[in-house]
């Protein structure tokens, strides 16, 4: 693949969370507003990037009876310093998405990376697919927890949109209210890829008419 069918394919086609349904944990912990998503995506992808990137870089050092515990312990690093950053710099945020950023280490997503593309492609491949998933995730995050925080507060990154006379709903701010607005978020995505694949399709078949044409035409004259 180029590296703009590797961005495609790990932002949206093959989305950790819309369409592999990983990380689920950070996913409906932390966001209870859009904001908080925001942040626990950009820490995701922070780790991401750095790891895609060591990975590759020593990819042919590392034994491969030892490869997972080196990719978790590279992944471990990476989780150590942008906890200390964010303590450091947003200890407030950091704070509020308290025991999910060392939990990164184990989310199954970054690893999957680790192992399935980045120790078996080259430095750029791997950057822009940490890019891709990371921004991916981010994305993700970022409009449950906009959701979430919209329809149960009526505020979006903690400006009112509805106006004082918005009666709460605390049900999106629990975590049940996080699996229905993921479900109407799926339900959604869902409906949008099977729509562009509609459209893929009409005009796959309309390339094939096109040359079929072209081909009768040219046995004709």
């Amino acid at each position: 693949m180029n590296k703009q069918e590797v961005f495609a394919d790990g932002f949206w086609k093959n989305n950790t969370i819309f369409v592999q349904l990983l990380g689920m944990c950070p996913l409906l912990g932390v966001t209870t507003s859009a904001e908080n998503g925001f942040w626990m995506g950009a820490a995701t992808l922070l780790v991401l990037l750095g790891s895609n990137l060591v990975v590759s870089l020593v990819r042919g050092v590392i034994p491969k009876n030892v490869r997972i515990p080196a990719y978790i312990t590279i992944i471990a690093a990476f989780v150590t310093v942008v906890g200390m950053l964010m303590n450091a710099w947003m200890h407030d945020m950091y704070l509020i998405l308290g025991l999910f950023i060392p939990l990164i280490v184990v989310n199954c997503a970054i690893l999957g990376r680790a192992e399935a593309f980045a120790s078996k492609n080259s430095v750029s491949d791997a950057v822009v697919d940490a890019l891709a998933v990371g921004l991916g995730f981010t994305f993700a995050l970022l409009l449950l927890g906009g959701v979430r925080e919209l329809l149960g507060q009526g505020e979006l990154f903690g400006f009112p949109v509805f106006g004082e006379s918005y009666p709460n709903v605390l049900m999106f701010i629990l975590p049940p209210g996080a699996f229905i607005a993921l479900g109407f978020i799926l339900a959604g995505v869902n409906l949008v890829n099977r729509q562009l694949k509609l459209r893929a399709d009409a005009a796959k078949a309309k390339a094939v008419n096109a040359d079929a044409a072209a081909t009768v035409a040219v046995e004709a004259g």
